[in-house]
């Protein structure tokens, strides 16, 4: 029997065994060199496209609106096309002029009745009398040709047309001069 110093017997040996400890692992210190690589890469595709976005918000051209007097004298061009159609054309006449008012007066006019727009606009200072009285007589013959079915001639849809174009270019921005 094996005696330890203590003079009692020895444990038995496979009590004593302890597995192996893992490998430490040890640093080679270039770790830090790879993940501020990997940070200045991601810095610069970032920067790379935000460039590239600045350059093409430059290259996206500024296209001013266009005037509404300007695009209120197409719609009346396009309106002559329907010249043999009574109605349709005199809607589309009707509706120009409307458009063109709310937009260079920020007036309310393709919403209201005839008689409710020449009360409101009666009250503004935004047309001339004269101007007020030839858009009323304009819109009260446009109503008789939508709602109360008259068929005028090629000669009357053309003086509504010279009408409209009329107030439109009575009405229309003057440039300013210096």
């Amino acid at each position: 029997m094996i005696t330890n110093v203590t003079g009692q017997g020895a444990a038995p040996v496979a009590n004593d065994i302890r597995d192996i400890k893992p490998p430490i692992e040890i640093p080679n210190g270039w770790e830090w060199l790879w993940i501020a690589l990997c940070i200045l890469a991601v810095a610069a595709f970032l920067f790379v496209l935000w460039k590239w976005w600045q350059k093409r918000r430059a290259q996206i051209a500024f296209v001013p609106p266009v005037p509404a007097h300007i695009r209120a004298k197409q719609k009346l061009e396009e309106a002559l096309a329907l010249i043999s159609q009574p109605k349709p054309f005199v809607i589309a006449v009707s509706d120009a002029a409307r458009a063109y008012l709310e937009e260079r007066f920020q007036f309310r006019a393709p919403e209201r009745t005839t008689e409710e727009f020449l009360r409101e606009l009666a009250g503004t200072d935004l047309l001339a009398v004269e101007q007020k009285e030839s858009l009323g007589g304009f819109l009260e013959s446009c109503d008789l040709v939508k709602f109360a079915k008259y068929e005028p001639g090629e000669n009357e849809l053309r003086e509504l047309h010279a009408s409209a174009v009329r107030l439109v270019e009575e009405t229309e921005p003057r440039p300013v001069t210096v």
